[in-house]
């Protein structure tokens, strides 16, 4: 099956999309005081650079909700950063939490490849990000997440983070054929399974994002859990049904030592029951290199497992559809 998209190309310039936005973001400005809470909102691969910033901000006192509905949640106030990201900028879900934001006072961001939220944006002296047009929203991250953090290194929320970024650029860079040939093999053995991928709470955002490139890319079914909470219920499901399946285990290496143990534990438990596990093993000098190289190595492998499959990864019909029907 051919790639109508040629997105194997957007795919090997992963690192390159991250400095083309290194510069993105910086220019806004934020009172750091005056802030106590964040929202992002956004939908698909727009609202998962919330759930990754969620992720990579873990530590920081300043709690983060990631929304993906029409709705703001009834906290979000003057002191409430709101986040709103739509990679066409048309989607109406954010937009709807857009004017909610507007409404209430909360202070706004907005990032798009144009569209309607850019509109509303400069009719509503609102501070906009725009960001590079033409791509599957699901390959964007590069730009999204490399955005925010730049505004919000900007604003002082984040600190560092233009070392991070340079040295995530310098890895990625050097790992790209590595990273392709591992999201290879792994789509060979995927083939014909159910993928299963079970991550730490910390890396709960790129198992999701694996699932998700999954379903839109190989049109297939994937499911993710995160660790401790799946070794509570969703593993007594192999006693039954576990040889359909493909296990794929992301950890990283700062998980709590808990859950490593869990993870090896596991792994014992589930081979009684000959169940297929394989372990994603990511490398990097620091968290934001070890995200984006899983989303990457993800990605590699939803890609090559659409041409297992015999499917265009490019193309996401029924969503088109659903799209068409709601207008």
């Amino acid at each position: 099956m051919a790639d109508s998209g040629n997105m194997i190309s957007v795919l090997s310039n992963f690192p390159k999309m991250i400095e083309e936005a290194s510069k993105l973001g910086d220019d806004i400005t934020l009172a750091k005081d005056l802030i106590d809470k964040i929202v992002v909102s956004g939908m698909g691969g727009s609202g998962f650079t919330g759930d990754l910033l969620k992720v990579y901000m873990e530590d920081s006192p300043i709690p983060i909700t990631v929304v993906k509905d029409y709705s703001l949640p009834a906290f979000a106030d003057k002191k409430t950063l709101v986040i709103a990201i739509s990679y066409s900028g048309n989607t109406e879900e954010t937009i709807s939490a857009y004017r909610s934001a507007l409404r209430r006072g909360c202070k706004l961001v907005s990032i798009s490849s144009g569209g309607k939220l850019e509109e509303l944006s400069k009719m509503n002296k609102v501070q906009h990000i725009k960001i590079p047009g033409g791509f599957q929203p699901r390959l964007t991250t590069p730009y999204l997440f490399t955005a925010v953090i730049n505004m919000l290194n900007a604003a002082g929320i984040l600190d560092d983070q233009e070392k991070a970024i340079k040295m995530c650029i310098k890895e990625m860079s050097a790992s790209g054929k590595k990273v392709e040939a591992s999201g290879k093999e792994i789509a060979k053995k995927l083939k014909g399974k159910l993928p299963l991928i079970y991550s730490s709470q910390r890396m709960f955002a790129v198992a999701e994002k694996w699932k998700t490139d999954i379903n839109e890319n190989a049109k297939t079914h994937a499911f993710y859990n995160v660790l401790p909470e799946f070794n509570h219920n969703e593993i007594c499901a192999f006693e039954n049904q576990g040889l359909s399946s493909h296990v794929l285990l992301l950890s990283d290496p700062k998980d709590h030592e808990k859950v490593k143990k869990r993870i090896e534990i596991f792994k014992k438990l589930t081979a009684q029951y000959k169940v297929p596990v394989t372990e994603v093993g990511i490398v990097g000098e620091n968290f934001l290199t070890r995200l984006m190289t899983s989303v990457w190595m993800g990605l590699f492998s939803a890609y090559y497992l659409a041409l297992e499959n015999g499917v265009d990864p490019t193309p996401v019909k029924i969503i088109e559809q659903l799209k068409k029907e709601l207008a």
